[in-house]
Parts: C-alpha cells; sequence; structure tokens
C-alpha cells in the first residue's frame, strides 16, 4: 500500500520504472484525443468540478489512461470524497502513477500523471481515508473506465 511519504519520495527523487512507455507527438495527440481530453492530458487542464462523467459513477471496472490505456485505478479503491472530481484511495499498482511537485496557481501539490505516456491525470493529497490517508484527484477526462470500451 502506498501512503503520503512513498508519493514524496517517488516526486522528489525518482518514479518506478514503466513496464513500457508511448511517446507521440503533439499533433499524433490531437488525432487521438478529443479537445477536452488534450486540454486535461497534454496541457495540463481541469475540467468543471461535479460536470464530469465519473465524480457520482460507482459502477464495477477498471480505470485506465485515455491516451495510453494503462492501467491505472480499480473501482474498489474508488470513493465520494465531495471533491467533485473521481477520487481513489489507491492506484492499481504501484508503478502506474508518476508523481511530479506541482507549485502552479500559487500551490504546492503533488501531480499524478501516466507512468506510461506523462498524460496529466490530476493531483495526489494527504488527506484521503485511513488505512493510506490518500485522495487521488483525478479528472475525467483523463480517464476511460474499461467496461465502457
Amino acid at each position: 500500500m502506498l501512503r503520503w511519504m512513498d508519493v514524496l519520495k517517488y516526486a522528489r527523487y525518482s518514479n518506478p520504472e514503466p513496464s513500457r512507455r508511448v511517446e507521440k507527438t503533439e499533433d499524433e495527440w490531437k488525432q487521438i484525443l478529443t479537445p477536452a481530453q488534450y486540454h486535461i492530458t497534454r496541457e495540463k487542464g481541469t475540467e468543471p468540478r461535479y460536470r464530469n462523467a465519473y465524480c457520482r459513477s460507482y459502477e464495477p471496472g477498471v480505470y485506465a489512461c485515455v491516451g495510453c490505456g494503462s492501467l491505472l485505478f480499480n473501482w474498489t479503491e474508488k470513493y465520494h470524497a465531495i471533491s467533485g472530481w473521481p477520487s481513489f484511495t489507491q492506484p492499481i499498482s504501484r508503478g502506474a502513477i508518476k508523481y511530479a511537485f506541482d507549485d502552479s496557481y500559487k500551490m504546492e501539490r503533488i501531480e499524478a500523471l501516466c507512468s506510461v505516456c506523462d498524460c496529466h491525470l490530476g493531483h495526489v493529497f494527504p488527506d484521503g481515508p485511513e488505512p493510506s490517508g490518500l485522495r487521488y484527484c483525478i479528472n475525467s477526462e483523463s480517464l476511460v473506465r474499461l467496461d465502457e470500451v
């Protein structure tokens, strides 16, 4: 189980190596992503609170990266955080998420990215439920639930 100290260590020193890498040009990303998905995942945007596909959705499934299809989160780790975005307590595996310090908008946060293709997913915070205490606050536009594919 990942904890906040693990997330900080990865962001500060080194993330686990992904099993594979997907790299595309910006034009290639624009061809496979919708404009909203491109804005969130490649330009590090944020979708509106509560007005997104998975905020209030709790159906069984595995959530994957919209850019490369890598598995990111299991529905069993999803919970209602009242944040306005889908929230999870743990990634599907230790190496699924890449972590980076983000000081944009005069805030200090840890950015969560897909470890395979570097798509911006959202952020992770240390205010989630026990036992991990983590809250992965993720944009719906960066995810696809595999039972929908």
